[in-house]
């Protein structure tokens, strides 16, 4: 190793990574120019793919080979602000992923009022933002959007490319601190303390059924997950957005004082662009 002591990045360990799910993440985080090898520090024996819960500790990454290079990915990871779907376009939306899921389909609690239709405390949520309708063409994601009303319909308003969640849990996966990993059976991943006993759950299989034409798509998902490991595992991460804005505070303020926020103030103002059409 090159520089043995250079942290590449790192993860809060909760239950659910596993040593093939920490190897997958790697996969994800790592843009090496040659195959590595990983172990825990001190104990000199290779992981290999299992679903044993990975210990704690310092991990070593090591080429194969004497030239070979280890360097984190400079993959862009997108801002995510907190979407609130209370727009007349985006009723479609809502009423599909409703009718589907009918439950937060992360921690299983039914909506009793359904049959009223009456969802005070469950919110459709979007896999792909909103907010970034231009790069979900540009990434090729939007073909797999299979049910669009046109040519300019880029699908991200599809029910394809939505879940019931609770607010808070809505919440946390716009922020990436949760994302759901499609290729483990779809677990449930936590990136930070879980205050909500939501790591390691299964995505409820009612947003999936693979019969159902409505179903969310894997290949969201997979993206969703991409960005959470991004966003949380490499370097120090990136920065944590103020989400909680009440009435009378200065949300502008509090924008343009945190972390960037000439793009963070470019997605408010498209959200808000999206409220009045």
């Amino acid at each position: 190793m090159a520089a043995p002591e250079e942290a590449l990045g790192g993860l809060l360990l909760n239950q659910s990574v596993t040593v093939k799910c920490f190897l997958f993440m790697l996969d994800i985080l790592l843009a090496p120019s040659d195959a590595y090898c990983v172990s825990l520090r001190g104990s000199n024996v290779v992981l290999s793919a299992s679903d044993q819960r990975l210990q704690p500790g310092g991990y070593d990454i090591i080429p194969i080979t004497p030239e070979g290079k280890i360097v984190v990915t400079d993959e862009p990871c997108i801002l995510r602000v907190y979407s609130r779907t209370s727009t007349r376009k985006l009723e479609t939306f809502r009423s599909q992923v409703r009718a589907r899921d009918g439950k937060c389909v992360i921690t299983g609690v039914v909506n009793p009022q359904a049959q009223w239709d009456l969802w005070t405390g469950f919110q459709a949520a979007h896999v792909f933002p909103l907010s970034h309708g231009t790069l979900f063409r540009q990434s090729g994601l939007s073909e797999f959007i299979t049910n669009r009303t046109g040519e300019e319909d880029s699908g991200t308003n599809s029910c394809q490319n939505g879940l019931l969640m609770q607010p808070t849990i809505h919440q946390l996966f716009d922020s990436f601190d949760i994302s759901i990993n499609a290729d483990d059976n779809y677990k449930v991943v936590c990136f930070r303390p879980d205050a909500f006993g939501v790591d390691g759950r299964i995505l409820d299989p009612v947003c999936r059924n693979p019969h159902d034409e409505r179903s969310v798509r894997d290949e969201l998902l997979r993206w969703h997950f991409r960005q959470a490991v991004l966003a949380n595992m490499r370097g120090a991460g990136e920065p944590y957005f103020e989400m909680d804005f009440p009435p009378g505070t200065d949300m502008v303020g509090e924008i343009l004082s945190g972390p960037q926020p000439a793009e963070r103030m470019e997605t408010e103002f498209f959200l808000r662009l999206e409220d009045v059409k």
